[in-house]
Formats: C-alpha cells, sequence, structure tokens
C-alpha cells in the first residue's frame, strides 16, 4: 500500500509539473462536475451515490446529507461514525440565510481532573476510556431534520441499514487505513467482534457487513434521538464503559443537546467567507486570510517562495491564537469578533519578516481523522457537514452488539491551569472539525470543507486562494498542491519551538524550496497530511451546481 501511494503520489507530481510547464494552466485529476437538479460529493462514491438517490426521491439536501453521513459511517469508519461528533452550515433557500449547528459532546460529569494526577497522568491520553466524550452526531442528525428535513428518518436511513446487511466492498484506501487503526485499537474488547471478522482486517475487494450498525440504525429510525441517548443504545454504551474503567455514564447521554450557532464571517478580496466559532477551529482559516488580504497574492504566484512564506507565517500567527482562545465560549469569554476583524489582522502581520521565519510568537492580546460532506438540492438549500471520531476510528471503546468505536475528542484538552482549553466535568473539548460556507452578494456560492486535524483551517485559505487570487477552477483548487506547516503552538499546551515544518506537496519547485530554505525555513522530510477536500459551488446566473472532489482519496463529486 505504501509503494502504491508513493507511485501515485510521484505520478501526480510529474504529471502537474508537465501540464503546467505545456500548457501554463492548473493541474486538475478531472474537470468539475455540472449538474442543475442536485449534487453531492463526498469522501466515498457509494455514499456520494445514496446522498443522490435520496434527493431523486425528494429529500432535501439535509436529508442526502444525513443519508451519506451514514453511510459514510458504515463504508468509511476509519474517519467517521455516530460515536463521535459533528458541526454543519445549512444555506436555506426559504430563508435566505446561513444557519450553524454545533454537535459536539462534552466530558462526563464524573471525570474529575483530579483523576488524570492519580494515575500519573500529565495529559489526556489518546486510547482508552479515558478521552470519551458524548458522541454528538446522532443527535445533530435530529436537530437538522427537525429544521430542514423533508422525508422520514426511516426512509433516510435505509440505504446505509440495507448495505449493512448486505456488505459492501472495501476500497484499497479504507483497508489500508482500517489495518493502521487496528493496530492501535484492535486490542479493545468488542473492536474484534465489530471491525475483524474472522480475526482479520478486511482488505481490498472483500465485502464487509456489519450487522450490528444495522441494528443500531434501525432503533434510531423508529425511535430517533431519544434511541440513542436515552434508550437501550445509551444503557448498552454507559454499562460498556463502567466495565473499562471509563466515566461515561447514561446520565451523560441522557442530558446530551446540540446547540444551533451562529456562523462567523470576514470578507476576502470581496466574498463572505463563513465559518463556525469556538470551539472549532475555523475562525483561524479567517484570521490567515485577514492576513493575507493585505498582500498581493496573485503577484507572488502560486509557486514561489514569496507565496509560501507569506502564508506559512500567517498560519503561525493564526495559530497562536488558536491555542490560546480557541475552547468551549460556555466556559470562557472568547474574543471571537476582535480576532476576526481587519484591524487586528494588520496588526499582527507587521509581525511578518518579508524573508525570514519566525521561531517565537505569542498569541495576540485582546483588546476589548474526519469525514466531510456537502450536498445541494433543487430548491438550492446547500449543507456543509463534517462527522468525526477524532483520531480515526475513535478511542477503540466499542460497545458490544452497537456495531461502532467511541469517539477520543477529549484527547484534545489540556492540563493546564487557567488555560481556556483546561479540562473540566461536563466541557466540550476543542474541535478540529470545521465546515466552511461563501456568499458572494449575499447568494450562496461555495460548500465546502477540508477533513484532516490542524490541516483543515490551512486548507480552507488556500482552497479560497486557489480560487480567488489564482484564478483556478473548483476541481484544480483542491488538485493544486499543498502547503502545510507543522510545529506551531496548540490549544492542548505544547508551545511553538523554533521556526516549525514546512510540508510541501509534491508540484512545487526545485528552486522555489531553495529559496525557502535560503529564507530560513525547515523542509519536512516526508509529505504531511493534507486533508480531503469535497466542494460544490453554485452558480447563480446560469442555474447550474458545480462540483468537486478529493483526487488523493476515494471521493467522488457527482450530479444530476
Amino acid at each position: 500500500m505504501k509503494r502504491w501511494m508513493c507511485c501515485l503520489a510521484l505520478l501526480w507530481a510529474i504529471g502537474a509539473q508537465a501540464y503546467d510547464r505545456i500548457t501554463g494552466a492548473p493541474f486538475a485529476s478531472r474537470s468539475e462536475v455540472i449538474a442543475t437538479q442536485g449534487m453531492a460529493a463526498t469522501s466515498q462514491p457509494l455514499a456520494t451515490q445514496v446522498a443522490l438517490d435520496i434527493l431523486k426521491q425528494g429529500g432535501s439536501a439535509v436529508d442526502a446529507a444525513i443519508a451519506a453521513n451514514a453511510m459514510l459511517g458504515l463504508v468509511e469508519p476509519t474517519g467517521s461514525g455516530i460515536g463521535g461528533d459533528l458541526f454543519a452550515i445549512v444555506w436555506d433557500a426559504k430563508t435566505k440565510r446561513l444557519y450553524g449547528l454545533n454537535a459536539s459532546g462534552r466530558s462526563p460529569q464524573s471525570l474529575k481532573k483530579s483523576v488524570f494526577a492519580e494515575q500519573g497522568l500529565t495529559r489526556i491520553p489518546s486510547f482508552g476510556p479515558l478521552p470519551v466524550s458524548v458522541p454528538g452526531a446522532v443527535d445533530g442528525w435530529f436537530e437538522l431534520h427537525k429544521k430542514f428535513g423533508v422525508l422520514p428518518v426511516q426512509d433516510i436511513l435505509t440505504p446505509a441499514i440495507r448495505y449493512a446487511k448486505q456488505g459492501f466492498p472495501v476500497s484499497e484506501l479504507i483497508a489500508y487505513y482500517w489495518q493502521k487503526n487496528a493496530q492501535r485499537i484492535g486490542q479493545y474488547d468488542g473492536f474484534a467482534d465489530t471491525f475483524m471478522p474472522g480475526g482479520k482486517v478486511p482488505q481490498k475487494g472483500d465485502i464487509f457487513k456489519n450487522p450490528h450498525l444495522a441494528n443500531t440504525y434501525e432503533k434510531i429510525a423508529t425511535g430517533g434521538a431519544e434511541a440513542f441517548y436515552k434508550g437501550d443504545i445509551a444503557r448498552r454504551i454507559a454499562a460498556y464503559m463502567k466495565e473499562q474503567g471509563g466515566y461515561l455514564t447514561y446520565a451523560d447521554l441522557a442530558q446530551h443537546t446540540s446547540q444551533w450557532v451562529e456562523p462567523v464571517s470576514t470578507n476576502y478580496r470581496g466574498y463572505d467567507v463563513w465559518e463556525l466559532p469556538p470551539n472549532g477551529q475555523g475562525i483561524a482559516a479567517l484570521q490567515i486570510l485577514n492576513i493575507l488580504e493585505n498582500y498581493d497574492i496573485e503577484g507572488m504566484g502560486f509557486d514561489s517562495a514569496r507565496y509560501i512564506h507569506t502564508f506559512v507565517e500567517a498560519k503561525k500567527l493564526a495559530f497562536e491564537d488558536r491555542a490560546k482562545y480557541y475552547a468551549d465560549p460556555d466556559f470562557n469569554q472568547i474574543p471571537v469578533d476582535w480576532l476576526i476583524s481587519k484591524k487586528y489582522a494588520r496588526q499582527r502581520m507587521s509581525l511578518i519578516v518579508p524573508d525570514a521565519p519566525a521561531s517565537r510568537l505569542d498569541a495576540g492580546r485582546y483588546e476589548g481523522d474526519t469525514v466531510y460532506l456537502t450536498v445541494a438540492d433543487s430548491a438550492g438549500n446547500m449543507v456543509s457537514l463534517i462527522q468525526s471520531n477524532y483520531r480515526g476510528m475513535g478511542s477503540g471503546m466499542t460497545p458490544p452488539e452497537l456495531g461502532f468505536v467511541l469517539q477520543n475528542r477529549g484527547e484534545l484538552f489540556t492540563m493546564q491551569a487557567g488555560h481556556f482549553n483546561e479540562y473540566a466535568p461536563g466541557k466540550r473539548p476543542f474541535h478540529t472539525i470545521i465546515p466552511a460556507f461563501v456568499t458572494l452578494n449575499g447568494k450562496p456560492w461555495l460548500s465546502f470543507g477540508v477533513m484532516g486535524g490542524a490541516t483543515q483551517p490551512q486548507m480552507h485559505a488556500q482552497i479560497l486562494v486557489n480560487l480567488i487570487d489564482f484564478g483556478m477552477n473548483l476541481q484544480e483548487a483542491g488538485d493544486a498542491p499543498r502547503i502545510l506547516h507543522s510545529g506551531s503552538s496548540s490549544p492542548t499546551g505544547e508551545r511553538m519551538s523554533g521556526v516549525g515544518q514546512v510540508h510541501l506537496e509534491n508540484g512545487f519547485s526545485a528552486q522555489t524550496r531553495r529559496e525557502l530554505l535560503e529564507m530560513g525555513h525547515t523542509l519536512a522530510p516526508k509529505l504531511g497530511v493534507y486533508g480531503g477536500y469535497q466542494a460544490i459551488m453554485h452558480d447563480a446566473e446560469r442555474g447550474v451546481y458545480m462540483g468537486a472532489s478529493e483526487s488523493r482519496k476515494d471521493g467522488q463529486a457527482a450530479g444530476y
């Protein structure tokens, strides 16, 4: 699998560079998908087809998004599932406005901070019972459906239930990540019973069935969110967690609620870019764009050391604020308006040295694995939805006969006393998963996202720079080589030490790499995690949708 991925990356890089030299145009793996009645873009073709089927049955964009998310929990458990959380931004054609949903769960009420000290832990572990927080995805489905759904939930979940019973063929990429996850969490009780039939991880082309998940979906379809949070499913989860030495209880599940929030925005060269406020990291993309707007990015050129340097330094500045301020707003007064203001961006950009990378920065002073999918329907509704268990398949905690793994999102708290993101019972951890949306002149223009941890705000900004500054089309903007910086300060307490590492995807020139090294940047020796992109653009003048999907994964954009 490693050899296959390396060969693909090499061929992609050679193709990108050759295409650019011959034609002067950006590289694209395929043309954009164009349709009039509806569009879906997800990270797995079967999920995309399920979404389209729901649209053709008269379902709304939200109906189709829920169906696709349920399907991804089956066919791509390496990045999603109902053991995790969900965030969404919805454009409602009737009210002509955006709605934001934060469906992230809270830490167990009985898990006191002192427990970690008693166990000799200075940070929350990645796996096992301690990083488990309440899974918010199912409640998110029903909140979305209550406001924007058309078809009955039973009809929406029927395709995923059918596939779970009959089975589906596992793709090569998902099989690879499945194996990696099994090596990390396969020892936990319940995991092998569900995800390693016959004691083996499914291989490429194997037909995998998950009858336990089918039963769970059927209970949710008939019993609603209460079946998950207050019924037999909740009791099974609570009993299993107690057996494993965990702290998530029936009461934690029964008390869970999602939250409708107002999306926040900045204007980037005439385009209104929308993200959700913390406890997610979406506003980091807005902060990066606010800084970049002060530079002639188009004049610098895509494959230039000046552009990459400016982008990386803007990212570092935004991530210092991310490390300090981004946390659960129910526990802190977070200065979102100030952080995403143009005035603040101008102050911060003064710290960028034109030809040298910063090795130490501080947050500004306040003055006052994951899946992403997007769907659009014939009525003009669009939904940008992201959902995750955090680290791949999650904590490893797999309650018996339910068909899913519980998330390990609680790992993203810090133990640092007084920190905005300090662990506390009943608190939502800092979140990495972020949906995005762009409007133009008050109308929907783009629903998009790029899954992948700290990659996400960096790629949100890059996608928009590719579209707006460099004039790429929707597929080109996702296929273009990506820039990733690692080593910034983190909401979990780590501080930036040195200049960090710049990961450049294949396709950037040797000359650009040399110039960055001469400036003092450190180039990473290995490829980074560049994320998974899905997007739908709305052309209001011609009445068409354009779709694009991630060429680095199994994704598919399709319409009708």
